[in-house]
């Protein structure tokens, strides 16, 4: 199996290995807000070239802490049990910020999806990670078109 960006990335600059179950749901959230940023914006940028205006409005619909809620309400059916309890872990983390144009409820469930997002990264499951974006995004079915 070919290792991860996550692996090649401590293996170039010499960082030690970490148990990841050691780290916090906001760590967590910290580095799935940034992958699954990136995740997105490829996407976005993969239907073609345009202003970059309109790739930052196209990629904010997605990255927000609305459409993050909303993405976990309808991945909840599809995750295990262990990818259940580190959502759970997220959401229920206490924040010292807040989004400034989400709900309390919304930051806190996207804090949820984020953390699993980087937990996913952080395995080197990555497919895992594309696969409950594409069923988020509706994009489940080979060759649907986007939703978004």
């Amino acid at each position: 199996m070919e290792k991860g960006i996550d692996a090649y990335i401590k293996e170039q600059f010499h960082l030690p290995p970490v148990d990841i179950r050691t780290y916090s749901p906001l760590t967590l959230a910290y580095i799935g807000d940034g992958i699954y940023d990136l995740i997105i914006r490829s996407i976005i940028v993969g239907k073609g070239n345009t202003k970059a205006s309109r790739l930052h409005q196209e990629t904010s619909k997605l990255v927000r802490a609305q459409a993050q809620s909303e993405m976990i309400d309808l991945l909840l059916p599809y995750l295990s049990e262990e990818e259940t309890d580190i959502y759970r872990r997220g959401r229920n983390a206490k924040s010292p910020t807040m989004a400034k144009n989400a709900t309390m409820t919304d930051y806190r469930k996207a804090t949820g999806f984020e953390a699993l997002m980087g937990y996913l990264y952080l395995k080197d499951e990555f497919e895992r990670m594309v696969e409950l974006i594409k069923i988020a995004l509706g994009e489940e079915e080979e060759g649907k078109e986007q939703t978004f």
